[in-house]
């Protein structure tokens, strides 16, 4: 190999061994960038993917809220938990979880102390302050009677007690187990001008009914439900079992009684409500009512009770074949100055302005679409990090491409312009890599084009000048001296 004076080239400065590595400066050795970007953009785009599958999964999953409700054996709990169970069967994406109390107002305390979502309360007892209504379950009647007298031979007698007036000195069997029904009766004692406490009350079991009018252990009775409740038709039934015919105690002061305690309505008992023979009441009776409600804690999303308002009144048509108690089911008063403030969510079932689906998620759509322009904007900058170092290794191949041109031009070597073709062969394989792995572009790629159109050009050139001058002549060796 020939080689000229100041011409410095890989192929001058490589061994005879072909298995001496290339200089690293010259011929940088192949990067892995396509497989580097590959694994870059699968990671991206799993974790997008995740993301956007923990965002469906958290935003549909089933919303579970804890209802407290009781007593035990209380129609109420009877009630909540065929809702819950209809909710889960239809897969509803909001569910209950009925946590059982002792009544109306340890659920309210549980409310209260945020131990549950949701309670179903009593109207008339203290309403925690961050509940917020949701529906009337139902509207519980209060039912006042005493036992008349023995029914005789010739006709049933008259009772001992007529009026709410006479029941001074008197005992009254308070049937059920919470004692707010005890209340309910100071209530009505006093709006009729008698002391409470000259009227003593016994708390009573339906079953123990028969046997309180058998012995006169009580005078009168006092049970509060819905309509057709069963514990009050049980109660009436075993009172006209011992031979005695109840004589309801009607509240004809009910409008005074409700503006002086606005958690009550006036209301009225049917003629014939109860059933019986003869039918009991024989004639409308005026009475009180105070509601049940479903109330939720202040603080519960207003989207989650909105659906939870829509299923309960749909699955109120499933119940009530099962539980008729269910057909009681009411919307909640939505006015300003109801007793009960209404949660925003049931309000606005009831009056039509429920939000859609991009009402409702539109804020997290918009923040999903910046974070998927910001995550790309990123990913960008990152790969085009990446290939810094490759864009550099390009620029300095140009250049090493360029100086081959001008070396080519003077070199008076077959070989070493051979060499530089070589050369220039793997420039192009990594210029080309280059151009694929979006490391340089369309122009930078022209301008390699160019480069080597002009570098080929020139080693031709110089090849055929090379070809056309006479061999050098050889000098013959000097005589060594003796």
């Amino acid at each position: 190999m020939e080689f000229r004076p100041g011409t410095t080239t890989l192929a001058t400065a490589r061994s005879t061994d072909e298995s001496e590595p290339l200089d690293p400066y010259l011929h940088p050795a192949p990067r892995p960038v396509r497989r580097r970007m590959r694994l870059i953009s699968l990671a991206t785009i799993l974790a997008l993917v995740g993301a956007l599958s923990a965002a469906y999964y958290f935003a549909m999953r089933p919303a579970t809220l804890k209802i407290a409700v009781g007593p035990q054996a209380g129609d109420d709990v009877r009630l909540i938990q065929a809702l819950a169970q209809v909710f889960s069967r239809e897969r509803n994406t909001v569910r209950m979880r009925p946590i059982v109390t002792d009544g109306p107002a340890a659920s309210a305390s549980a409310l209260r102390t945020n131990a549950a979502d949701l309670a179903v309360i009593r109207g008339d007892l203290p309403v925690p302050r961050n509940a917020r209504s949701v529906a009337v379950l139902h509207k519980n009647l209060a039912v006042l009677w005493a036992p008349g007298k023995i029914v005789g031979k010739r006709g049933k007698g008259t009772a001992a007690i007529s009026e709410i007036t006479q029941l001074v000195g008197k005992r009254v069997g308070v049937i059920g187990r919470t004692e707010a029904n005890s209340g309910l009766l100071r209530v009505i004692l006093q709006q009729y001008g008698v002391d409470p406490t000259k009227v003593e009350n016994v708390q009573l079991a339906v079953g123990d009914v028969a046997d309180a009018v058998k012995t006169r252990k009580v005078d009168a009775f006092l049970a509060a439900g819905p309509l057709n409740s069963k514990v009050i038709s049980e109660a009436l039934a075993a009172t006209a079992s011992s031979g005695r015919e109840p004589v309801f105690l009607g509240i004809d002061s009910s409008e005074a009684l409700v503006a002086n305690h606005p958690t009550y309505e006036a209301a009225t008992i049917p003629a014939g409500a109860f059933g019986g023979s003869p039918v009991r009441p024989s004639d409308d009776i005026k009475t009180i009512s105070f509601s049940h409600y479903i109330v939720a804690r202040d603080g519960v999303s207003d989207s989650t009770i909105a659906t939870f308002t829509q299923q309960l009144f749909t699955a109120r048509q499933t119940v009530m074949t099962e539980n008729p108690l269910a057909a009681k089911i009411e919307t909640p008063d939505t006015d300003k100055d109801a007793v009960i403030p209404v949660q925003p969510g049931a309000a606005a079932y009831v009056d039509g302005d429920e939000k859609s689906f991009l009402d409702r998620y539109s804020d997290l759509i918009w923040f999903s679409l910046m974070g998927l322009s910001a995550t790309g904007s990123i990913g960008a900058w990152f790969a085009s990090y990446l290939r810094k170092d490759e864009r550099i290794s390009n620029v300095t191949q140009r250049d090493r491409l360029l100086d081959m041109l001008a070396s080519a031009r003077r070199s008076d070597s077959c070989d070493e312009l051979d060499a530089m073709q070589t050369e220039a062969d793997v420039i192009l394989r990594d210029a080309l890599n280059g151009y694929e792995n979006g490391a340089i572009d369309s122009a930078a790629l022209t301008a390699f084009s160019i480069a080597l159109e002009q570098f080929h050009n020139a080693v031709a050139d110089r090849k055929t000048l090379l070809a056309a001058l006479p061999p050098a002549p050889v000098r013959p060796a000097r005589p060594q001296a003796v």
